[in-house]
């Protein structure tokens, strides 16, 4: 069979519709080198940043990519109901600052803006290559969520096709508005406020709450006011107010159970493939894996099998929690690293 290691594909799935990465050589990607005495990859001075000067934001090319713009060509056949694609793309790392340990609140405010410019420009400059119709970012943190480098960092994929759950929203949110003439999330958003035991922090641009509808325990959702579609449609106030959203929510996260926290930050995005989108508004989604101090939030065989998601607890009670972590992160921020305007 040869070396399957060196299989590097984008397979279709015709069960469920969508594409799955197939990248053999992934399996070889470190584990968490400083435990074993090794150099971390991202701090000043190694062989992946020696070469830069000094920096407080640097992209990075990931050395174990999922997708690349050199990957191998595949036969064009179709076996059945089998298909392949070429497993085209780029991926990226953003190292958010030079310090090894940390997370996006312990970033003074002005340094996080730098980090929101560096998304907003990655998107623009990815997005505009004809192979690329989504530029996906993330930032995952913590060994419980398979994170491999602790040194403070996001990621990006740039994919050659839109991912179905971007997919299931735009359908939403068109369907929404062919309909009402207005933005499904503008409306979300409003109901929110009139109901208000969800919402969690607020500033002049951006909004954070626990959605009605959410899947996991400390979900938490950034909503833009404005209706925008992609960072790069914000302004430079709003820039900065969505550098602070986001180290209030990392600090709640940290400040609710007293402990560094793991969790998913993910930005939902237009796609671009050069369509019109104006029907969607961008947003930020973090997925938080406890229930409980001790006690972790399993994805299991409802989850994964049905896409059906148990939500352990009750969403408003979790929505006074993080509040209430909230105003005690709050008065670490202001004092220590800076307040919004």
């Amino acid at each position: 069979m040869g070396d399957q290691s060196k299989v590097h594909e984008i397979r279709w799935n015709p069960l469920i519709r969508q594409w799955i990465i197939v990248a053999g050589h992934r399996g070889r990607r470190p584990w968490r080198p400083e435990e074993k005495g090794l150099a971390c990859p991202f701090c000043p001075g190694t062989p992946e940043t020696k070469d830069l000067g000094a920096w407080d934001v640097i992209v990075l090319p990931n050395k174990f990519p999922a997708l690349s713009p050199e990957a191998p060509k595949v036969p064009r056949f179709h076996m059945g109901f089998f298909r392949v694609r070429r497993a085209i793309g780029i991926c990226e790392v953003i190292v958010e600052t030079p310090v090894h340990e940390g997370d996006l609140c312990d970033i003074d405010l002005d340094h996080m803006r730098k980090v929101v410019d560096v998304f907003a420009k990655e998107y623009s400059r990815l997005g505009s290559l004809n192979y690329i119709k989504y530029v996906a970012e993330f930032r995952n943190k913590g060994k419980e969520i398979g994170v491999s480098l602790t040194h403070p960092h996001s990621q990006i994929y740039a994919l050659p096709f839109i991912p179905p759950r971007i997919m299931c929203e735009l359908k939403s949110f068109k369907r929404y508005f062919k309909k009402k003439n207005r933005c499904l999330l503008c409306d979300i958003v409003k109901i929110e406020y009139e109901e208000g035991s969800r919402l969690i922090y607020e500033n002049k641009h951006f909004t954070a709450l626990l959605p009605y509808f959410a899947m996991w325990p400390y979900e938490i959702h950034v909503y833009p006011k404005r209706h925008v579609q992609a960072l790069p449609d914000l302004k430079e106030e709003e820039k900065l107010h969505l550098a602070d959203i986001l180290r209030v929510v990392t600090a709640t996260y940290n400040t609710l159970f007293e402990r560094d926290m793991p969790y998913m930050m993910v930005f939902h995005q237009k796609p671009t493939d050069k369509k019109n989108y104006n029907y969607y508004h961008m947003h930020i989604e973090f997925y938080q894996p406890y229930r409980d101090k001790n006690k972790l939030k399993y994805a299991a065989g409802i989850e994964w099998g049905f896409w059906i998601f148990t939500y352990d607890g009750i969403p408003e009670k979790k929505a006074y929690e993080l509040r209430e972590a909230c105003g005690k992160a709050l008065k670490k921020l202001d004092k220590y690293l800076g307040k919004i305007p």
